[in-house]
C-alpha cells in the first residue's frame, strides 16, 4: 500500500513567497496532476530555464502567479496519458511544450494540447527542451514582428543565448546577413558556429564602432535586443532607414533621445510570446519541424542542473560571465 500511496507523488520545485533564487524549495512530496479535458500530462526529462522565470520569482515582473506556484515553461519529454477529447498525442509519444499549466520544473507537468509539439527524433530531450520558447521567439522576432527579409542584415545583441542561437539559425537559413554579439571568446566562436556571418565582442570599449564600421553608412535593418536596457539608446545609432530593433530582453529602464527614431524613421517593437495567436504559435511551430527537418536547426544545450541545483541556475543565467546555449534543469 504505501508503494502504490507514493506513485502519484512526484519531485517538483515550488515557490512559497517572492524573493532570490533561495525561495526555490525542491519537493519530494508533490501530486502528480492530472489532465482535464485538452490537456497532455507529461513525463519531464528536461525542462528549459529562462531568464523570465528569475524576475517572475522575485515579484518585479508584470504577471504574478498565485503561490505556491512551479516555475517552468518550456518542457520536453514523453506523454504519460491524455485528457479527453486530445487526439493528437498518446502515451509514449516524444514531446516539447512552449507552456505548462502546472509548471515545468518538475517530473511530471501538465500542458493545454495546443502548446504541446512533436518532438523529432532527431533531437533528445534537452535539445527539445531548448526548442520551444528560443525558437518560436526568434521567429516571431523576425518575421511575424520584425517582417525580415532575405537579404537584409539583422545585429543578434546577446547572439550566444537560447534565443541568441535560435535567431542566428534562422536568419542565416533564411537568407539574412547576419551579426552577433556575446560577451567572451568562446560565446564568439558559438555565435559563429550557429550562423553568424561576423561577430563581435560587446564587453569591448569601441564594439560599436567595429560594428559601424563593418556596416558601413548603410547601418543594420533589424536588430533582435537582449538587453534593452543597456543597449537600445545605441541600437537606434546603428539602424538603417526604416530600421527596427525588436526588444526581446530587458532588465530594467533606459533613456533614448526619440529623435533618433525620427532621422531614420525606425521603430522600436516589444515581442512578447505570450500573445502569440493559435496561428502564430502553429506558423512558429511549422517553421521549426522545417529547420530539424532540413537539418540547420540543432538547438545548442549550454548548462546543465540537477533540479536540486535549480537556486543555482537561477543565479548563473543573471549573473554568469557569458551564454553558452540554452540553460536546462533535468529532473
Amino acid at each position: 500500500i504505501a508503494m502504490a500511496a507514493t506513485r502519484n507523488v512526484m519531485r517538483a520545485v515550488r515557490v512559497f513567497e517572492f524573493g532570490g533564487p533561495e525561495v526555490l524549495k525542491l519537493q519530494s512530496d508533490v501530486l502528480i496532476p492530472s489532465p482535464e479535458e485538452n490537456q497532455v500530462l507529461i513525463k519531464v526529462h528536461a525542462c528549459g530555464v529562462n531568464p523570465v522565470e528569475t524576475y517572475i520569482r522575485s515579484g518585479t515582473y508584470a504577471r504574478k502567479p498565485t503561490l505556491p506556484y512551479t516555475p517552468g515553461s518550456d518542457v520536453a519529454g514523453v506523454v504519460e496519458s491524455v485528457g479527453e477529447r486530445v487526439m493528437a498525442f498518446q502515451k509514449g509519444d516524444r514531446v516539447f511544450a512552449i507552456e505548462t499549466i502546472s509548471g515545468g520544473y518538475a517530473e511530471y507537468a501538465v500542458a493545454a494540447a495546443n502548446r504541446v509539439f512533436p518532438l523529432s527524433d532527431k533531437l533528445n530531450f534537452k535539445q527539445g527542451a531548448a526548442v520551444g520558447i528560443p525558437y518560436f521567439t526568434a521567429y516571431r522576432a523576425l518575421f511575424q514582428k520584425g517582417h525580415a527579409k532575405a537579404g537584409e542584415s539583422v545585429l543578434v545583441h546577446g547572439a550566444s543565448g537560447g534565443v541568441g542561437i535560435a535567431t542566428c539559425q534562422i536568419a542565416r537559413a533564411c537568407g539574412l546577413k547576419v551579426l552577433g554579439t556575446a560577451g567572451t571568446e568562446e560565446g564568439m566562436n558559438t555565435v559563429l558556429r550557429n550562423g553568424a556571418h561576423q561577430a563581435f565582442n560587446h564587453r569591448e570599449a569601441n564594439y560599436i564602432d567595429k560594428i559601424k564600421e563593418y556596416t558601413g553608412m548603410e547601418g543594420v535593418n533589424i536588430i533582435i535586443e537582449m538587453l534593452s536596457n543597456v543597449n537600445l539608446a545605441t541600437d537606434l545609432q546603428l539602424l538603417s532607414c526604416s530600421g527596427r530593433v525588436m526588444v526581446v530582453g530587458s532588465r530594467g529602464s533606459i533613456e533614448i533621445n526619440p529623435r533618433d527614431t525620427m532621422s531614420k524613421e525606425s521603430s522600436i517593437i516589444g515581442v512578447s510570446l505570450f500573445l502569440a495567436t493559435e496561428e502564430e504559435r502553429r506558423e512558429c511551430a511549422a517553421a521549426v519541424r522545417d529547420g530539424i527537418e532540413a537539418g540547420w536547426l540543432k538547438p545548442a544545450v549550454g548548462s546543465e542542473y540537477p533540479l536540486e541545483k535549480v537556486a543555482e541556475a537561477h543565479q548563473d543565467i543573471i549573473h554568469s560571465g557569458g551564454a553558452r546555449g540554452k540553460m536546462v534543469l533535468l529532473p
